[in-house]
């Protein structure tokens, strides 16, 4: 099966040995989006509300570059540094999966750097 590398400047670059996203077949594999200015690298937000819009914003960029969509997700998973912000990460979530929502696993996770508090990645159906 070929792999191809997805890249975009409409997202953060990867700042480590990895890729935005693989494409696999019809399969679009991304790496964990971060809610980060794709051109300044600085973090958009203090609180969850605005981080996971931002990551998702960013998320979708990725999707899109690599011939995909956020309505042709399957599968999210959502790292959040603090579980007590589920509620809030759900409810801007619910605002970019409006229908058919992808499945989804949500964990807490240890710090992440720059007080970023989630981290998003997905795998979608080109």
């Amino acid at each position: 099966m070929d792999r191809t590398v997805v890249s975009t400047d409409k997202a953060p670059a990867a700042v480590g040995p990895y890729s935005q996203a693989i494409i696999a077949g019809e399969f679009v594999f991304t790496a964990g989006t971060l809610p980060l200015d794709p051109k300044t690298g600085e973090v958009i937000g203090d609180e969850i509300g605005a981080q996971v819009q931002q990551a998702l914003s960013n998320l979708q960029q990725v999707l899109e570059a690599a011939g995909s969509s956020l309505d042709r997700v399957v599968k999210t998973t959502v790292f959040l540094t603090d579980f007590g912000n589920f509620g809030q990460m759900n409810s801007v979530y619910a605002e970019f999966f409006t229908s058919a929502p992808p499945a989804r696993s949500t964990v807490e996770i240890g710090p992440l750097p720059k007080g970023i508090l989630v981290q998003i990645d997905a795998v979608a159906v080109r």
